[in-house]
């Protein structure tokens, strides 16, 4: 207890620097892969602190990993950093306010959610150099979690290999240890090629690639009704051919993301897509190429790390905000409706509590929820790391995912705490886990045991890169 006191101490000293740093992020939302000045911000204060620093790993320009001490076991904290499309919203606003600009926001708090890790990290690394404890810290800046995968291919090429724990967390409306469901999820773009004409004056001989992708989304809809349970098919059109209605289209391009709740059924319910694309292609008398952009493997738990954390919670208690946050919280509340607060109950398995904006209470480890259940990068790093997750509120009770709310809260008092908090959490559990050789062994074996039947294989094809994009100009 007293190495967790200690640690503690050194993130309430330095939380003011994390807190400004996750600020700073969301005033400057990118997204996946174009996250320049977010790593470049992560990389100068681990340059700041002292890290050893790793640019550009597995050819990734906007990942960064800081790495300080020496021999021992090897403690990773995973960030992120990366922001959304659409999701642009004045901070600290009880309505959609848009800010003037390309649209972006952080509306899944990544800008908090690489501070606090980062933060973690650095008090990690000063507890081993006041205490001359052996080990290694290591943070991991991980851009494009947002369907881009960057986890999974620094994962594929091999940057976790010595890595003896992983530790993340994400903000949450209610704080509790994260419960390790998620869907394994392939991204997958399906080009049509046709034949141009005249759709007036000669019809006849134009093949429409935009017939093509119609058709291939009426027959995933068919196919709905007979895949697995917890299965997920969605689409968003990337090319629709042009915008004049008097020329068949000779090129269209749908984008799928396909999820399932293992590996393996992901893949085969791929392989069922792609029928239906060739047969979308048969039947207009077009071409089809598939390309898969990204995947990610679905969360495989830790039962000891799990227990750590929550013991970490427990110590701690619930994360304390003040009357001005739960009057902001309220406010939010008022505006996505009693339905949602309700189903983040449900998706915590905790009963309803009447004029709670904010959490002020934990979890239990043992609750069984509701799955409402979505698809994170950090499930590769679970399958060749031991791995734990904590969920910690930073915004109100009912929230929606991916909203302008969250994007609204994401610089505000209680955002702060929650971030401070999180900080904690993990590094102690990092502690625990470095101070005790039988409890991070009982979380290997642990591992071994989950993948035993089925090693890792990592979803993403040898010949995938990662969609690079270019350094803008002014950096």
């Amino acid at each position: 207890m007293q190495n967790t006191d200690r640690i503690w101490n050194i993130i309430d000293e330095r939380g003011p620097d994390y807190t400004a740093l996750s600020d700073r992020i969301w005033e400057m939302p990118e997204l996946a892969y174009t996250e320049f000045r977010s790593a470049a911000e992560h990389r100068a204060m681990l340059e700041r602190e002292g890290f050893r620093i790793t640019d550009d790993p597995a050819g990734i320009p906007t990942a960064v990993i800081g790495e300080a001490g020496q021999g021992g076991p090897v403690i990773a904290f995973l960030g992120e950093y990366d922001a959304l499309p659409g999701l642009s919203q004045e901070a600290g606003a009880d309505r959609h306010k848009p800010l003037p600009g390309n649209g972006f926001g952080h509306g899944c708090g990544h800008n908090m959610l690489g501070s606090a890790a980062l933060l973690a990290a650095v008090a990690m690394k000063t507890w081993l150099e006041e205490t001359g404890q052996p080990g290694t810290v290591r943070y991991y800046g991980c851009p494009a979690e947002e369907g881009g995968a960057a986890k999974a291919f620094m994962v594929r090429d091999g940057l976790f290999g010595d890595v003896d724990a992983a530790i993340t967390w994400h903000p949450a409306s209610i704080t509790r240890v994260d419960d390790a469901l998620s869907l394994a999820n392939t991204r997958i773009d399906f080009t049509f090629s046709g034949r141009a004409s005249h759709a007036a004056a000669a019809p006849h001989l134009g093949r429409s690639a935009l017939d093509a992708v119609e058709l291939m989304n009426v027959g995933v809809n068919y196919m709905r009704e007979h895949v697995p349970d917890g299965s997920r098919i969605h689409y968003a059109m990337i090319d629709g051919g042009g915008i004049a209605p008097n020329v068949v289209q000779a090129r269209a391009t749908v984008r799928y993301a396909v999820r399932a709740r293992d590996i393996h059924g992901m893949k085969a319910l791929n392989e069922r897509v792609v029928k239906v694309a060739q047969g979308a292609a048969m039947m207009t008398e077009t071409e089809v190429s598939v390309k898969i952009l990204s995947a990610v493997s679905n969360l495989l738990g830790n039962t000891p790390m799990e227990e750590i954390m929550f013991a970490n919670m427990q110590r701690l208690g619930p994360v304390q905000f003040d009357d001005a946050d739960r009057d902001y919280a309220r406010r939010i509340q008022a505006t996505v409706g009693q339905e949602a607060i309700e189903s983040d109950y449900r998706r915590a398995g905790t009963p309803l509590r009447a004029d709670t904006p904010l959490c002020d209470f934990l979890v239990p480890l043992d609750a069984v929820g509701e799955a409402l259940i979505g698809s994170t990068d950090v499930g590769d790093v679970s399958w060749v790391v031991p791995t734990v997750q904590a969920r910690v509120a930073t915004h109100a009770i009912g929230s929606p995912g991916h909203s302008w709310q969250i994007t609204a809260q994401g610089k505000s008092g209680a955002a702060h705490k929650g971030l401070v908090y999180a900080a904690k959490v993990m590094a102690g559990t990092g502690v625990d886990l470095l101070t005790d050789p039988a409890k991070l062994e009982r979380a290997k074996a642990d591992l071994r045991d989950r993948t035993r039947r089925t090693p890792y294989r990592s979803p993403i094809p040898a010949e995938v890169a990662a969609p690079i994009q270019p350094r803008p100009v002014d950096l």
